[in-house]
C-alpha cells in the first residue's frame, strides 16, 4: 500500500505544518502505508525540504521525496549545456543529472525554468533570447499559483508564461500532471494506492494519468466553494487528516 502526497496546500502552508498533517502521516506509517511525497514546488533542494519537514514534524527520507526539479532533470541529456531560471532545487537536480550549467548568454542548448523569487529583467530577456534562438525549453510546472498561509502567490506557471510571451515558443513540462513525473514517481516507488492533493488541475489530472483514486484536501487552492471539480475526486475531507482517518477506517 502507498500513499503520494502533495506537499503544498496538503502537507504545509510555506513550510508551516497545517494542523493534523504531521499526526496523520505517522498514523499511515503506524498502520504500515507507505508514504511519498510529490510536489511541482522545484525551489528548495532536497536537504532543504527533508530539514523544512522535519522542522514542521514529519521525518523523511531524500529517497521519499519527488520534485518538478527532478522531473525537470530527468528529460535532457547528461552533458548538454543547460541554463536555468529557479531556485537551488533547480541547480541540484541539474547538476546531480550530470548537465552541463552554462550562463543564459553563452548559448545553451536547454532552458530550464521553475518558481524563483529573485528575479531581474536582464535574466528573463536573456532566457526568452535563448529559448528563441533554439534552446529547449523546459518548464518544471505550469502552476499558476502556489498556497501561501496569507493566501495565493504566483506560481512557476506565472513565470513560464512571460517567457512563453517573450520567446514565441511553448514550454515542454515536466511536472504533475505530465508524463515525465509519472514515469519518476513509477520508476521509485511502483503504482500508488492512493494520490491527495489540493487542486484538480495538478493532482487530480496526475492521479488519472497513474491509475490511482484521487484524494482532495480542501487546505489548499481548492475550497468548498470550487466543488465540485473534474476529475472527481474519491474521497474530499477537509483536511490531510480527514482524509487518512476515513480511509484507515474503511481499510479495518
Amino acid at each position: 500500500m502507498l500513499w503520494v502526497f502533495d506537499l503544498d496546500g496538503v502537507v504545509w502552508l510555506a513550510g508551516h505544518a497545517i494542523a493534523g498533517s504531521p499526526e496523520a502521516v505517522r498514523r499511515l506509517r503506524d498502520s504500515k502505508v507507505g508514504v511519498a511525497f510529490v510536489t511541482n514546488n522545484s525551489t528548495p533542494t532536497v536537504a532543504e525540504y527533508v530539514d523544512r519537514l522535519a522542522a514542521a514534524g514529519i521525518d523523511i527520507g531524500p529517497d521519499e521525496l519527488v520534485t518538478s526539479a527532478q522531473a525537470a532533470a530527468s528529460m535532457i541529456d547528461p552533458g548538454t549545456p543547460v541554463s536555468y531560471v529557479g531556485g537551488g532545487g533547480v541547480k541540484e537536480a541539474l547538476e546531480n543529472r550530470g548537465v552541463e550549467l552554462v550562463p543564459l548568454d553563452s548559448g545553451p542548448k536547454a532552458i530550464v525554468v521553475g518558481r524563483s523569487l529573485q528575479l531581474d529583467f536582464g535574466q528573463l530577456a536573456a532566457a526568452a533570447g535563448a529559448i528563441r534562438e533554439g534552446a529547449r525549453f523546459v518548464a518544471t510546472n505550469t502552476d499558476a499559483t502556489f498556497p501561501t498561509p496569507s493566501g495565493l502567490e504566483p506560481g512557476a506557471g506565472a513565470l513560464v508564461a512571460y517567457l512563453e510571451v517573450g520567446s514565441g515558443r511553448r514550454a515542454e513540462v515536466a511536472g504533475k500532471p505530465h508524463e515525465p513525473m509519472a514515469e519518476l514517481v513509477r520508476g521509485r516507488f511502483g503504482q500508488p494506492d492512493l494520490v491527495v492533493g489540493d487542486r484538480a488541475d495538478t493532482d487530480g489530472a496526475f492521479a488519472d494519468r497513474i491509475g490511482a483514486p484521487f484524494g482532495l484536501v480542501l487546505t489548499g487552492v481548492t475550497k468548498p466553494g470550487d466543488l465540485p471539480i473534474s476529475p472527481e475526486p474519491a474521497t474530499i475531507g477537509a483536511d490531510l487528516a480527514t482524509v487518512v482517518d476515513a480511509q484507515l477506517k474503511l481499510a479495518r
